[in-house]
């Protein structure tokens, strides 16, 4: 054989020995991928043969899966459209799940390793037995309160949230973020169809598909005062001590005086601690932020749950749907020393400080349960298709106890005042004692401010059964009172919806 023909047979050889490697290589590494891909088209009709199991809030199915008739022979549904959007996610053909959906993919789809008895019953029996049904904490009638006065609210504010939760527990009763979005059509089987209105409501300026609830971080204004009062209450601080206040002032280092929101909000020197939460008094908390130093103040909002990067709200102790970090951002100088202009400033809300609304409610639910902070949940309990077989119920954990229970009762107590007697007033409830503080925070110079309320609601033996959080964005003049007056109306949907408590 001569050279030229020598070296051809051996690139051939080398060439057939590389295609071997790689057929090797994908049969054995690479099969499961394959097979599972969203690309492939037999799984996607594979996976559309079974039922999906149904998603449930209050006893009533918020995701379902009708019959088409078509190659892809069920599609998902969403009854209450935007309602629930957040919560549920949406399970389209060929875009990505998201939400719940995804969280619980392979249990509503019936391929959980949870759920090979019922594939195995169904190859004796020839039977599709169907996804399993995943049961939500949520209150129906404490979302619809919450979808409704939100879209409604008195300001005009087209962006915003609202989360409730059960302090005792974590169980999340609302879960709502405006703008909303209607899933049905991103889950259409015309693919043409999903992928226009995925584009639409990704193009929109206003962000409907971000779950503001949980991943919003926005200066939280004077509700940030109550982690303030708690550092004060365990530095030697007690609700009935006075601290300085007065209508001005102006922090070392700088020119910029802090002012009251009005000039009858605690003009004189001196106010209780008391008084300085329920007119929530800019000057106290101001000086009192400076007086308690920044590593007290940080270290204080890091205990009520500040800087967690890990935090997820699904099923107890497992991947959830992802909770953006609050912050207290930097306090300091250019040389590392603490800035006590920006310390005053974060004192009262403002400056770096950002908050997601559950962190709010986090707040308020830890003051309404004794300074314990429940971990918050979603998934309730997972059904077999059948629904006589459970293989998962929530067991309440604790997150962390970010106060004592005597911190807690002295914060409860001002709180309540907030309602009785200060600026919260519109949130009462009742028959219930409910406690809470308001907050407007600066947007920007030329935008209105935003409006937020945290609070809880506690019944006749003084046990927590709501906290909320509601956030207002750009609400302008009344926002906090607008948001005060909301949070009181989903506690109470809350209440009156045994499924919700």
């Amino acid at each position: 054989m001569n050279a030229p023909l020598r070296r051809v047979g051996v690139v051939v050889m080398v060439l057939f020995g590389l295609l071997f490697a790689n057929l090797n290589w994908i049969q054995a590494y690479k099969a499961d991928e394959y097979r599972n891909s969203d690309y492939n088209g037999r799984v996607q009709v594979a996976e559309y043969e079974r039922r999906r199991g149904n998603i449930e809030a209050g006893g009533t199915a918020v995701a379902t899966s009708k019959e088409t008739g078509g190659k892809l022979k069920f599609q998902r549904s969403y009854p209450a459209g935007a309602k629930y959007a957040h919560v549920l996610g949406y399970k389209p053909v060929n875009l990505g799940d998201t939400g719940i959906e995804r969280l619980e993919n392979d249990f509503l789809a019936g391929t959980s390793d949870a759920l090979l008895g019922n594939r195995i019953k169904d190859m004796f029996t020839g039977d599709e037995s169907g996804g399993g049904n995943v049961l939500l904490s949520i209150s129906k009638r404490a979302q619809d309160t919450a979808y409704e006065q939100l879209r409604n609210n008195d300001t005009g504010a087209k962006r915003g949230a609202a989360i409730a939760i059960d302090p005792r527990t974590g169980a999340v009763q609302a879960l709502v973020s405006m703008p909303g979005f209607d899933p049905n059509p991103l889950v259409d089987h015309d693919t043409n169809v999903a992928a226009a209105a995925y584009n639409k409501y990704e193009q929109d300026p206003e962000g409907p598909l971000k779950n503001r609830a949980l991943s919003e971080v926005l200066p939280p204004g004077s509700t940030f005062k109550i982690v303030v009062a708690a550092a004060a209450l365990e530095n030697g601080v007690g609700k009935d001590t006075e601290i300085p206040a007065g209508p001005s002032w102006t922090p070392p280092t700088s020119g910029a005086p802090i002012r009251n929101a009005a000039p009858s909000i605690c003009p004189e020197a001196q106010v209780t601690l008391m008084d300085a939460v329920t007119e929530s008094c800019n000057t106290g908390f101001a000086q009192l932020g400076v007086r308690l130093g920044a590593d007290t103040v940080k270290e204080k909002a890091r205990q009520f749950g500040f800087e967690q990067d890990d935090l997820s709200v699904g099923q107890l102790g497992e991947g959830g749907l992802p909770v953006a970090a609050s912050r207290t951002g930097d306090m300091q100088n250019p040389d590392g020393g603490t800035d006590p202009a920006a310390l005053a400033q974060s004192s009262i809300g403002q400056n770096n400080v950002r908050m997601t609304p559950l962190q709010g409610a986090l707040i308020a639910g830890s003051v309404a349960n004794k300074g314990r902070q429940m971990r918050p949940y979603l998934v309730k309990q997972l059904l077999g298709p059948d629904r006589t077989t459970s293989y998962y119920n929530a067991q309440p954990r604790e997150l962390r106890q970010p106060v004592s229970g005597q911190v807690a009762d002295d914060l409860r107590d001002m709180m309540v005042s907030v309602v009785k007697n200060g600026t919260g007033r519109s949130a009462d409830i009742d028959g219930y004692t409910v406690g809470g503080k308001t907050g407007t925070a600066q947007s920007a110079p030329d935008r209105p401010d935003h409006g937020w309320f945290i609070g809880f609601a506690l019944d006749k033996n003084g046990n927590a059964v709501s906290a909320v959080c509601v956030e207002l964005e750009q609400a302008g003049s009344g926002g906090s009172a607008e948001a005060a007056r909301i949070g009181g109306k989903i506690m109470q949907a809350a209440i009156a919806d045994a499924g919700g408590r």
